[in-house]
This record gives structure tokens, sequence and C-alpha cells, in this order.
């Protein structure tokens, strides 16, 4: 079984963004120390034009070799004119309102999103399964979430975007690991008690 890992920045008071969804906050705190740990640590993570600029193009994925994004979080990199963000991974966006992929290694989900995704954590073999956000999808896949990665920026919105929306049901977790950096940012690990 692949394992779902929702690995998400957030805001010291748990939004992932602003209310209109603008996380541009946080970018300020991605430093050298930062961007060093997230290239050794989670490589796969960073945008391909990112590892790129950075010169990190060369690393091979650790944890991830599939992402699942929302169509919002998607739209980010099409207003930019990335149309495959993330190509050194399997690359899916859930969307009710985007029909075709504007490209052939993106693959676009609509209907039933949950079951979907149990298919795809029932595959054998390969790395787990990135789901990039945001609140919307994060919600609606909830139920597979196996794993939190938070990076947790030292501002706070106010009112924003919660993590997860529309999440009414109580869920534990167990704490991995807190690793802090000189910027304030920490990032934390979860695990789903079963």
């Amino acid at each position: 079984m692949r394992k779902l890992t929702y690995y998400i920045a957030c805001s010291l008071d748990g939004f992932i963004g602003d209310p209109t969804g603008d996380a541009t906050a946080m970018m300020s705190y991605v430093d050298e120390e930062f961007l060093a740990y997230l290239a050794e640590e989670f490589p796969e993570t960073l945008p391909t034009h990112v590892r790129r600029a950075t010169g990190n193009d060369h690393l091979a994925n650790k944890h991830y070799d599939t992402i699942i994004q929302g169509r919002g979080s998607y739209d980010l990199a099409l207003q930019e004119g990335i149309t495959s963000p993330y190509a050194h991974m399997r690359q899916y966006v859930a969307s009710s309102t985007l029909k075709e992929s504007p490209d052939p290694d993106v693959e676009i989900i609509g209907g039933d999103v949950l079951g979907w995704m149990r298919e795809l954590k029932a595959e054998e073999g390969g790395l787990g399964i990135y789901l990039c956000g945001g609140a919307r999808i994060a919600g609606e896949l909830f139920p597979e979430v196996d794993e939190l990665v938070i990076k947790t920026y030292p501002v706070v919105y106010g009112s924003g975007m919660p993590m997860f929306g529309g999440v009414t049901d109580l869920a534990a977790f167990t704490l991995g690991s807190v690793r802090g950096f000189g910027n304030g940012v920490l990032v934390r690990t979860y695990t789903r008690k079963r």
C-alpha cells in the first residue's frame, strides 16, 4: 500500500494562504538554510523549474513519485506559463471544471477523487504520493491521508484558507519529528493513528 502524505506550508494560525489562497507572505522565509534542507530531505517537492534554477535538477526523488493537487494550486503554475510543474513525477490534478489537460504529462481527475485515490494507493511498488494542496482537495482526500509534513512559517494571517476544507471528523495523529530553522520555520511530521 502506498502512503499519501499531505506536505503543506501553513501560518502559525493554521492557514495555507490568505482568504484568497495567496501564500506569498511565506515565501520570504525560504532562505539558503531552509532551501538546502528542502533539497536534501524533500527534493521532489520542489517544482521542476525551481530545481533547475537552484541546480538541484539532478536530485532523485526520495519520498514521492506521484503528485496530486487541486485546480487552484495547478492554476498558480499555469499563470506562470508552466503546464508541467512537477515533470519529475507522475502528475494529477483534481478538477471538476478543467476537462482537458494543457500538458500530456498532467492527468485531470474528476468525479470520485476519493475512490480514485484508494486505487492509486493500492498500486504495487513505487514511492509515496504527495498531496500538494489546496484545502478543498485535502478535505476530500482527508480519509486517505496517512502522514502530514507541515512547514509552519512564523506569520499570522488572522483568517484565510484552512489546511483542510470541509473536514468535520476528528482524527488523531502521532508526532514523528520536529526540525527548527534560524528563520523561525518549523517542519513537523505526523502519522495518522489507525
